[in-house]
């Protein structure tokens, strides 16, 4: 009797941590659910979106009025929302042309394969589809490696071997492929008509507004190190958990650039929107990101002697603390003025006058170093001091590019140009808010 208790104890303790296991996973999921809520509402807003183009396209199939019409290729409108469907207006309206052309296409040509093909004997037949279907699949398989045909177009291109391998193939045992072409043809094109009416009237996240501020962010994300660097590294602050989560937001713009190829091959889909016009400078962008990349870069080396073991004294520091703090302070206010431009699609006055006030802290700091501010100071105590001084004469030359680069596209894009008054006004305003620019959550899905 004991071994049996021992035994049902045993079996009720299994079964009651197996539960508590399947009850920690689900609480598991629903806070990872309610964090990437919080983290980017419009994620919660796409599912509702995506539910509500399938449940419109499926009337299609669930009334006898439609269904006579379409009757079951109304499955590919269904079929075609759940492929085409993408978290971003220009990435939908990609892949809805891209779909909408290469099913035309493919289907035309199939219908054409089938029509030479029937006139010719039923074993020749095969041999003409075969041979047709064949040297399709592989021209349009190598146009694939093509970099902006794979950039833009790679989607059309797979449904469009797969529509034509589909209509060529299946119209020799159905005599009907006219009309088997032409009901997929429509409701694909129902189904991405649904889709992109869905997508753009109902609460619609456009591409390039994301990839605007993402660039906006990414600049001023560099600006907040340096300025808190300086802070830092002359012992003016203590490294802090709140220091030390601001110098290491840069690292997210280290690893931007596929978020930024995604987003300005999206954007380039999108019609005119809020302040982007038509043939917006998409590509500028990319020069924009590039630049402010290899900034961070220099900012990463920086951090790296700021965490070192290996430091110059205090005492050594102080010789160039105040050129240093120069490059610090305009390249930091020059990188602001660059973000918030950019933000605000706006010409600052001031931001000029900071990259010039760079430039000219950068060649004092030069002429400094010429110069040995350390006499008779061991070579090793004044070699971080040194790298550190040389890498924030790299970020004065980099901000300067990073300025021609937004200047560029300033002029491009016709950002207002701001007088005197109203940017003191702005930068009073922009003193009495948070320093950082907040950009809204970055969010691509593909397929």
């Amino acid at each position: 009797m004991e071994i049996d208790n021992q035994e049902q104890v045993t079996v009720m303790e299994r079964i009651k941590a197996r539960l508590g296991k399947i009850r920690n996973a689900i609480a598991g999921v629903g806070e990872e659910a309610q964090r990437l809520g919080k983290e980017d509402s419009r994620r919660i807003v796409h599912a509702f979106k995506v539910g509500l183009a399938i449940a419109a396209v499926s009337l299609l199939y669930y009334f006898d009025f439609f269904f006579d019409g379409f009757g079951v290729n109304a499955m590919w409108a269904v079929m075609t929302v759940v492929v085409v469907f993408e978290f971003s207006v220009g990435a939908t309206l990609g892949k809805g042309v891209n779909r909408a052309i290469a099913t035309l296409l493919g289907g035309a040509l199939g219908v054409a394969a089938h029509d030479s093909a029937s006139f010719t004997g039923d074993k020749i037949q095969v041999i003409v589809l075969g041979l047709s279907v064949f040297f399709i699949a592989v021209a349009a398989t190598f146009c694939r490696f093509f970099p902006k045909m794979r950039a833009r177009y790679d989607y059309g291109v797979v449904i469009f071997i797969l529509t034509f391998s589909l209509i060529s193939v299946s119209g020799y045992r159905d005599d009907e492929v006219w009309d088997m072409a032409y009901g997929r043809l429509t409701t694909i094109l129902v189904g991405g008509c649904a889709t992109v009416l869905v997508c753009t009237l109902v609460c619609p996240v456009w591409a390039g507004e994301d990839l605007h501020k993402l660039t906006a962010s990414n600049i001023q994300e560099l600006g907040t190190f340096l300025e808190v660097f300086g802070r830092v590294y002359f012992q003016e602050e203590a490294k802090d958990d709140k220091n030390r989560v601001l110098l290491n937001d840069y690292k997210t713009v280290l690893n931007s650039k596929g978020v930024e190829d995604s987003l300005v091959n999206f954007a380039k889909w999108e019609p005119r929107h809020g302040k982007f016009r038509y043939r917006h400078p998409w590509d500028q962008y990319l020069k924009i990101g590039s630049l402010t990349r290899e900034c961070a870069y220099k900012i990463d080396a920086l951090n790296s002697y700021l965490n070192s073991d290996v430091q110059t004294p205090l005492e050594l520091r102080t010789k160039i603390e105040e050129a240093c703090k120069k490059i610090i302070s305009e390249s930091s206010s020059a990188l602001r003025e660059l973000a918030m431009g950019i933000q605000t699609m706006t010409c600052s006055p001031s931001r000029d006058a900071h990259v010039v006030n760079a430039k000219s802290a950068a060649a004092k700091l030069k002429a400094l170093m010429r110069a040995g501010p350390w006499p008779h100071t061991d070579f090793l105590d004044i070699v971080p001091a040194v790298a550190v001084a040389s890498l924030l004469i790299e970020v004065v030359w980099c901000t300067v590019k990073i300025d021609e680069a937004v200047g560029e596209l300033a002029s491009s894009a016709r950002f207002k140009k701001l007088d005197r008054r109203l940017n003191r006004e702005l930068s009073l305003e922009k003193m009495q808010r948070t320093p950082s620019i907040q950009a809204s959550h970055i969010n691509i899905l593909v397929e």
